[in-house]
């Protein structure tokens, strides 16, 4: 089982702005319990951003994420952790046998995990499928009176493998052919297979998310909505990927519900 962008923590955030909310660290962890329970997995993965601050660890952060994994381990076997751009200073709150991920990703049963703040790691190419989180993904709906409707929502995108193994290469430093894929086959003995990337929505509902389908006003160029850099990189056409509900309703793609939002 895979989630990402829980936040714990982030009530902390609203209270020094003076927004004082109820931790909701219990309803999550009861709302994950009860996926645990019901599909009986093996395996934890967590695909970034336990946590809400960045760089350290907020005082409720100490006691609330210690707490919140001891507790999952009394339903889970294993639980893996990739780091994303909140987890700075991650480890001192973890159990010692929760295996902590690089950034830069990590592959399970052909599909590369990697949180999406930075690039992944060039060998997750040989995967045929990629899941990404970081972007929290919603869409938002407008009716005639000007009320709004805020939808988490799945985005599948086509990923253009050459285009994104060209750019790692050359950000790895490697001698580059003038064929990408061959430069490729030399380093890691295989093609880039790369053909799709999911993004997963947060798993923390009470956050916001940022509007997929609002455009980006005074530029022609929408990549300043998509967060991280393989969604503005060549190598991903987030105009024509697709959007779907939780329940898997697929809603249209983002240049569709540019038209609506």
């Amino acid at each position: 089982m895979a989630i990402a962008d829980l936040h714990i923590g982030w009530e902390i955030t609203l209270s020094q702005k003076g927004i004082h909310v109820p931790t909701q660290t219990p309803k999550l962890l009861q709302k994950l319990i009860s996926l645990l329970i019901e599909h009986k997995p093996e395996k934890l993965l967590i695909v970034g951003d336990i946590k809400h601050t960045v760089e350290t660890a907020a005082s409720g952060e100490w006691r609330d994420v210690p707490d919140f994994f001891h507790t999952l381990q009394e339903h889970v076997k294993e639980i893996l952790v990739i780091r994303g751009n909140h987890d700075g200073n991650l480890e001192p709150l973890l159990p010692q046998n929760i295996k902590i991920l690089p950034a830069t990703g990590a592959a399970f049963l052909n599909i590369g995990f990697f949180h999406g703040h930075c690039w992944p790691s060039p060998t997750l190419l040989r995967c045929e499928t990629f899941v990404m989180a970081h972007v929290h993904p919603v869409i938002v709906f407008r009716d005639q009176a000007g009320f709004r409707i805020t939808k988490q929502v799945w985005i599948k995108t086509a990923c253009r493998s050459d285009e994104l193994a060209k750019t790692l290469i050359q950000k790895s430093n490697m001698q580059a052919e003038k064929n990408t894929e061959k430069t490729f086959q030399r380093y890691y003995d295989t093609a880039p297979k790369a053909f799709y990337i999911f993004i997963m929505p947060s798993f923390n509902d009470f956050l916001g998310g940022r509007p997929l389908n609002q455009k980006n006003q005074g530029s022609k160029d929408y990549a300043g909505i998509y967060s991280g850099p393989v969604l503005r990189s060549k190598a991903v056409d987030m105009e024509n990927s697709e959007a779907y509900l939780l329940d898997g309703t697929f809603l249209g793609t983002i240049s569709q519900l540019k038209a609506i939002g």
